[in-house]
């Protein structure tokens, strides 16, 4: 079973307090990469796995999907997100273990899943589980911490002379669970390379059309100059593919 972090009061009260969970999907640094790896979204039938507080179903719903199944193995997450959702026949909002998951077959045009990749020991088995669920020729669009933030050293940056952050990578090959502390002690994240999850996705059937290293935009560093050490580094790894027949 995954980690159930997110049911943690500390964990829970700290992750409340961030600006992705504050603002939404406006509150995401990376949303509007994310946002352009999607196809439209009128009439699909959708699935958002590891949907948190639900923003992006919501978001589906907006666009004109017909329908969302939102997951998440959270039951404080889903207690609000069906909270800042309300009555509605277009969301249906069910917890489960994603390393788990049970989805119907061949039942959707659009998969989506935030942030949750890092969270799972067992990567093929829920990629499995995706392609089982997508319908030949669907979307699926994924982001994960990226590779380079689920494999550091400690401290998690140093100063050089000159007064720039550097970024030690701490056995980037040797890929596994790493535990760390944000938000909570022992909050456990697991490494991959980015050619085992390109790799991952190949074999469970899916062709990668878009794989974006994410960092702030010179464009977006005018608006939220704190954001300027992450361009040392990317933040994200986003990932676009297509089902296979």
């Amino acid at each position: 079973m995954a980690q159930n972090v997110y049911d943690d009061d500390v964990f829970f009260a700290g992750y409340a307090a961030l600006p992705r969970s504050v603002l939404g999907l406006d509150g995401a640094p990376e949303w509007p990469a994310l946002r352009g790896l999607l196809p439209p979204m009128t009439g699909r039938d959708v699935v958002d796995l590891g949907c948190g507080y639900g923003w992006f179903a919501r978001w589906a719903v907006a666009q004109g999907s017909a329908r969302v199944l939102a997951v998440d193995l959270s039951a404080r997450m889903l207690a609000r997100a069906r909270e800042l959702t309300g009555p509605t026949a277009a969301i249906t909002y069910e917890q489960q273990d994603l390393e788990r998951a049970t989805l119907p077959g061949a039942a959707f045009d659009v998969a989506f899943s935030s942030l949750t990749l890092h969270y799972l020991a067992d990567l093929d088995a829920f990629l499995a589980a995706v392609a089982a669920a997508v319908r030949p020729g669907g979307a699926f669009v994924v982001s994960a911490e990226h590779p380079v933030y689920t494999a550091p050293s400690r401290p998690a940056f140093a100063v050089d002379d000159a007064g720039r952050r550097t970024w030690p990578v701490d056995r980037y090959l040797d890929e596994g669970p790493r535990t760390t502390d944000w938000l909570a002690p022992g909050v456990v994240k697991h490494h991959r390379t980015m050619a085992t999850y390109v790799g991952a996705l190949h074999r469970a059937g899916f062709s990668l059309t878009e794989l974006v290293e994410y960092g702030p935009t010179h464009e977006e560093l005018a608006t939220h100059p704190e954001w300027a050490g992450e361009r040392d580094r990317p933040m994200f790894v986003l990932f676009a593919a297509v089902r296979r027949p």
